[in-house]
């Protein structure tokens, strides 16, 4: 190659990215200034790669004056500390039964080991992000819930659902200019009946336990509390298929009520991610999204491309291809 084709070929790349940075200015203009929660998890979360090009998307996301909130689970980490401290874990109807012993190591693990990780990577580009437990200031509420197997009820022990957010802290540390990065552990609570005299005057009390909650239901509640414009779920494929397995038949986006029509017959794994955008959507936030975290920098070729590689959900008044 002769240096005029080289200068040639340079100059062409150039404009390239010229042309994507043009691309991304109205999606820039339209989410400047709004909250984004981005759920964080699968192999973006284990592999080297793709943790540091999570990170740089976050500050990227900063930096253009969007107000990133990450929340995170850690389920591979969580069952490497599990194993290397011989705690056997027992399952019922494919889900873990969280006892004490276990529940202390997927406190230790989310919010002393993953959360710090991710707060590192982010702050390896500035002074940015914060951690954050579900247990600080009342951030996450829970109840506990079971599951159903072989139609009786099962008790998975020290497992909830999400019931309610106080927003007060994400919002302080966004007003501060900074970068929350939320563990998925919460605290407790039951429901008082006031007129016995129990419980507190909003009809809840905690119980002085903390509880593990499915990190998409939970930021799929951060991001309803917050009035995101957009929530958006890091998971291991390219999105929502209609006919699973068959690749071809990815959707790119679809409304409410035919994802809500949809959901019944999805795969196991898919239903907890799409019922959290579902709920998302129903709660007011503008757009929800499933993106493949195995794909660098996936969450920006999403949001600020006019392509989009994921499945989008949105409101049932815009239609799918809003």
């Amino acid at each position: 190659m002769n240096a005029h084709t080289r200068e040639t070929t340079s100059m062409a790349a150039a404009q390239d990215k010229a042309a994507t940075l043009i691309e991304a200015l109205p999606w820039i203009q339209r989410f400047a200034g709004t909250s984004m929660v981005i759920k964080y998890g699968g192999n973006a979360m284990v592999n080297e790669e793709l943790r540091r090009a999570f990170a740089e998307d976050i500050v990227f996301l900063h930096h253009v004056g969007i107000h990133p909130v990450v929340v995170h689970g850690g389920g591979p980490q969580i069952n490497s500390m599990l194993g290397r401290l011989g705690i056997e874990s027992e399952f019922k109807g494919g889900l873990r039964v969280t006892t004490p012993e276990a529940m202390d190591v997927v406190r230790m693990v989310l919010t002393g080991q993953v959360g710090r990780e991710l707060v590192g990577l982010i702050n390896s580009h500035g002074p940015y992000a914060v951690g954050m437990s579900g247990e600080d200031g009342g951030l996450l509420r829970a109840v506990r819930t079971g599951t159903v197997v072989d139609g009786e009820e099962v008790d998975l022990g020290l497992v909830g659902e999400v019931v309610g957010v106080d927003p007060t802290g994400i919002r302080d540390i966004l007003d501060a200019g900074r970068i929350p990065v939320i563990s998925t552990v919460a605290p407790e609570i039951t429901y008082a009946d006031n007129s016995s005299g129990a419980g507190t005057a909003s009809g809840w009390q905690t119980t002085g336990q903390v509880l593990n909650v499915n990190a998409d239901t939970a930021a799929a509640a951060v991001a309803s509390a917050l009035g995101a414009s957009k929530l958006v779920i890091l998971t291991d494929v390219e999105g929502l298929y209609a006919n699973w397995p068959d690749k071809s038949s990815l959707i790119s986006s679809l409304t409410a009520s035919e994802l809500r029509e949809m959901l019944p017959g999805l795969e196991s794994g898919m239903i907890p991610k799409m019922a959290a955008c579902l709920k998302a959507i129903d709660d007011g936030v503008e757009r929800a999204h499933i993106v493949d975290g195995r794909l660098a920098h996936s969450m920006l070729l999403e949001t600020f491309t006019t392509a989009g590689i994921g499945t989008q959900v949105v409101p049932d008044e815009e239609g799918p291809n809003a």
